[in-house]
């Protein structure tokens, strides 16, 4: 196999990868046994048909697809490391010749990593508000943890409040019709929290246990079923049943069962302190924010679109990936909200971009101020990590090959160099 390397403008490069003939003919005779199989020939049991008998009744082509795809995976890894170049994109294939009998010859075309000028990221002005939790803070705070340990008792003596939660049967007809998903029974509504459409939870609002109403709405333009979409709606209602949440009394009973405390004064104050960090830690994020936009506002680079799509597809893919952990397929979410891959990678590429700019410039701040990275550091960071995953250290390194450490190494380094920025802040 051989490598020519091709630079091209706005930091693409084409790689021509050549494998030679005898290659191309290994590749064909894997593909002839793959598929021997499934190809009937007359005057030969299934599966003990020659392949010369193959490619004479089909023509040689029959094996093209699979001997290239036998061939480019481990071609095109070979040619990427041997190029020299920072690759940063998935590669676009384009096959140039497949011959029986002849070399195999395709191309890559790839983005590789830009170059970045830097301009000022040292002295950097930022004025920071001050860090403090007021009274109301406090009170939002333990709010929270009264609504966490509220019970639902039954109401059987008044009509539908805003705030209760209504029981109700519901069936929904769109132009006389019912429409699929509009149909439900026992389901909970909390009345003002705005989950279900236009004003459907206002018109519940003083009517009693037993009523049939009516409920008149429009579904949104952009909801997620097109079918629907701007349409009127009628929703058949009955009313089930009405509850309410019940808060606990902030005494120091409360602050006993939900904290290490025995008295509320001693709760409030460890809220507080508790707030106070979270606030401490919020300013320092938005200060490294801020000062990390400024640096990047001063560079200069030419950001490839592959670079960009590939940093996007990648965003979709961690999304996925996390929808799956919450138990839904990326095909169901899609449903849900009428969107495809395409357009989730479209909105996802702004965001990719700053990404890759937060990247590039913090990675050359760390090689322009030879920011080291020492054995210490990194044994510090994987004792973090077994203790997240709740792991011996030892085992943790076990399961890391070089790969997994180097890029631990170099995410310390940018943080690194924004503790830089903002050491030198002014």
């Amino acid at each position: 196999m051989s490598v020519q390397v091709e630079k091209l403008e706005k930091n693409m490069a084409k790689l021509t990868i050549e494998a030679t003939a005898e290659e191309f003919e290994a590749a064909m005779q894997k593909a002839y046994l793959k598929n021997k199989n499934k190809i009937n020939i007359q005057g030969f049991r299934k599966g003990k048909a020659p392949r010369v008998m193959i490619e004479k009744m089909y023509g040689p082509a029959i094996f093209y697809e699979d001997a290239a795809n036998e061939i480019i995976p481990e071609a095109y890894s070979k040619a990427a490391e041997e190029s020299g170049l920072e690759i940063v994109s998935r590669p676009e294939i384009d096959v140039t010749q497949i011959e029986k009998g002849k070399a195999f010859i395709f191309t890559a075309t790839v983005a590789v990593k830009p170059e970045v000028t830097l301009g000022e990221y040292k002295g950097l002005e930022y004025t920071a508000d001050p860090v403090e939790v007021t009274e109301e803070d406090v009170a939002a705070e333990l709010k929270k943890v009264q609504e966490q340990n509220s019970r639902t008792v039954t109401v059987e003596d008044r009509a539908v409040e805003n705030g209760d939660i209504a029981v109700i049967d519901y069936e929904g007809f769109v132009d006389g019709t019912p429409f699929e998903g509009g149909k439900a029974e026992n389901h909970e509504l909390v009345i003002g929290s705005h989950s279900f459409i236009d004003t459907f939870e206002d018109q519940l609002v003083g009517k009693n246990i037993g009523d049939d109403v009516e409920v008149n709405v429009t579904f949104p333009e952009e909801y997620h079923a097109k079918e629907l979409a701007g349409k009127p709606a009628l929703f058949k209602v009955s009313v089930k049943g009405i509850k309410v949440k019940e808060l606990p009394a902030l005494d120091d009973e409360f602050a006993s069962d939900v904290s290490d405390f025995d008295t509320m004064e001693e709760y409030k104050e460890d809220v507080k302190k508790k707030l106070l960090e979270k606030k401490e830690n919020e300013a320092k994020t938005a200060k490294e924010n801020a000062l990390v936009e400024k640096a990047i506002e001063g560079a200069q680079m030419d950001i490839p679109d592959a670079m960009i799509e590939t940093q996007a597809r990648q965003m979709v893919d961690d999304f996925a990936q996390r929808m799956r952990m919450q138990g839904l397929t990326i095909q169901q979410y899609m449903q849900y909200t009428g969107m495809d891959i395409a357009k989730m990678v479209d909105q996802m590429k702004p965001q990719a971009e700053k990404r890759i700019k937060t990247r590039l410039v913090l990675e050359k701040i760390a090689e322009t101020e030879n920011v080291e990275v020492t054995e210490e550091d990194i044994n510090n960071e994987l004792e973090k990590m077994a203790s997240m995953y709740k792991m011996e250290v030892d085992k943790l390194k076990e399961y890391m090959g070089d790969a997994e450490k180097e890029s631990i190494k170099k995410d310390l380094a940018v943080q690194k160099a924004v503790d830089l920025l903002v050491a030198s802040a002014k």
